[in-house]
């Protein structure tokens, strides 16, 4: 007869309780390293490739499933710490598992094969390989890695599996706001308006010019804002109005905030026009554009089409922190590399695929630049309640909505600049320096060229460092480094 006692949940340790959440985390990694076997369906030249997707894929799906089995039956409640734990190691994991068909088949050493996996799973976009001289499947791979990392890897086990753990893993991966009070259900949500976007991607790039094999592979990329592409000349390449019309679109969906995109959808409209994350986006948007056009692009190109098209490209691709390119930047002056880093610094809306300080937050700071102001010039018995909108709701700002965006900020240049150094240090010029590590923590992808296979070790590093702490936004990974330290301590001493 079985007792009630054992149909209860168990309560399990701490970190036991990090490793049943990794096993379901693992079982989506495994899966995903199956998907570009699809491939071999449309093209069985490459079915020689297969091993090296299948080994890694099946390993996951094997460690996760006896992870799971193991401590089957166990409550999994998450907090915040937890969820950053989890979060961060479910990242390495598959950054890790991710290098194996990397360097077998580019043909790399570790670190250049870890920092091409890692650049895929962040949405970062940097790369280290000859696109035109690895297999299809690979450059498959590469944009499921970044569509996969887009969307973010706990939010894709949340909607697959299900699983009752709070916000913990949810909020872990940038996705402050949710669609829908209930956490499962806003994880579905974020999977299906970003299968939606793919799919429209698809079609419109296939409408546009492009072979399926590229559109299907430029829309996974377009919106995770991540920037791989099939050709060495990026969207350049196709020197085409139609595909540059087809991709910016792509890049917007992949920067907006999945709570304005779910507004939009359900036409809200009003909601939309009163976003001030929104509103600062089109102000940027606007701003660079013109700014690139009369500062840079009107003295370097020939015709008048081809200046308003790489203005407007540009300006989208560094804010929206894609990475896509039309032109190179090597006869560009010093004032278009000081817009790029503005609006690469900036970067998207919050809670979406894209990276940078986020413009809720240097919104939020401008505004309290405002606020403050106005303090001044009231009575000093004046009581002000300061608001904003997101989405539907008028959220009251409190001082400590403005102090953490106000560290995050420093946090991030100080970041930003020590990285720059670091590589500057390794006998770069500051300003491309400066550049290329705010393509990296900006998770960017648009380079100068110092990122290479040639790159030294320590520069690649320092980027890969720079990438994690962009995507995953600084705190998580500080909050999981510390809780991991934390959760070691109490374990050796109990």
């Amino acid at each position: 007869m079985i007792s009630q006692k054992s149909l209860e949940p168990r309560t399990i340790h701490p970190l036991g309780l990090v490793l049943y959440a990794m096993g379901f985390l693992s079982m989506i990694i495994g899966g995903l390293f199956l998907t570009p076997l699809l491939y071999l369906l449309f093209d069985t030249s490459e079915v020689i490739y297969a091993r090296f997707f299948l080994i890694p894929g099946l390993a996951a799906l094997a460690a996760g499933g006896s992870v799971i089995f193991l401590f089957r039956g166990s409550r999994l409640e998450l907090n915040p710490r937890n969820g950053s734990i989890i979060v961060v190691l479910a990242w390495v994991l598959a950054s890790l598992l991710a290098v194996y068909p990397v360097r077998r088949l580019a043909g790399l050493n570790f670190t250049p094969g870890f920092f091409e996996s890692g650049s895929g799973w962040t949405t970062t976009g940097l790369s280290v390989i000859d696109v035109s001289a690895v297999p299809k499947i690979l450059l498959l791979w590469r944009s499921i890695m970044q569509l996969a990392g887009g969307a973010g890897l706990a939010i894709i086990m949340l909607a697959v599996f299900a699983l009752p753990v709070g916000a913990g893993l949810y909020r872990a991966e940038g996705r402050n706001d949710q669609l829908v009070p209930h956490v499962l259900q806003s994880a579905k949500l974020v999977v299906l308006l970003y299968s939606i976007y793919a799919a429209v991607g698809i079609i419109a790039l296939r409408l546009a010019g492009m072979d399926l094999f590229d559109a299907v592979n430029h829309s996974f990329c377009a919106i995770s804002t991540g920037g791989f592409s099939t050709r060495a000349a990026s969207i350049g390449h196709w020197e085409s109005v139609l595909v540059e019309a087809a991709t910016i679109p792509l890049m917007l969906l992949g920067s907006l905030n999945f709570v304005t995109a779910y507004a939009l959808f359900r036409g809200k409209l009003r909601s939309i026009f009163r976003n001030g994350e929104l509103r600062l986006a089109v102000f940027l948007m606007a701003a660079g554009i013109m700014a690139f056009f009369f500062m840079v692009t009107r003295n370097l190109y020939p015709v008048l089409d081809k200046e308003v098209r790489v203005a407007v490209f540009e300006a989208v691709t560094a804010l929206t922190t894609t990475g896509y390119s039309t032109v190179v930047y090597t006869d560009w002056p010093s004032t278009g590399f000081l817009i790029l880093f503005i609006l690469m610094l900036v970067g998207g809306g919050s809670c979406s695929t894209a990276g940078g300080i986020k413009q809720l937050r240097v919104y939020l700071l401008f505004k309290s630049v405002l606020w403050e102001v106005r303090r001044a010039l009231l009575p000093r018995q004046a009581v002000v309640r300061n608001y904003i909108y997101q989405g539907d709701e008028k959220v009251f700002v409190s001082e400590g909505m403005v102090r953490s965006a106000g560290i995050f900020f420093f946090l991030y240049l100080s970041l930003w600049l020590t990285g720059a150094l670091v590589i500057a240090a390794c006998g770069y010029p500051l300003k491309d320096a400066l550049f290329e590590f705010a393509s990296s923590i900006g998770t960017v992808g648009l380079s100068v060229g110092i990122t290479g296979p040639e790159a030294r070790p320590l520069v690649l590093w320092v980027e890969i460092v720079g990438m994690v702490l962009g995507r995953l936004e600084l705190f998580v990974v500080f909050i999981a480094i510390s809780g991991t330290i934390g959760e070691l301590r109490r374990s050796f001493h109990r």
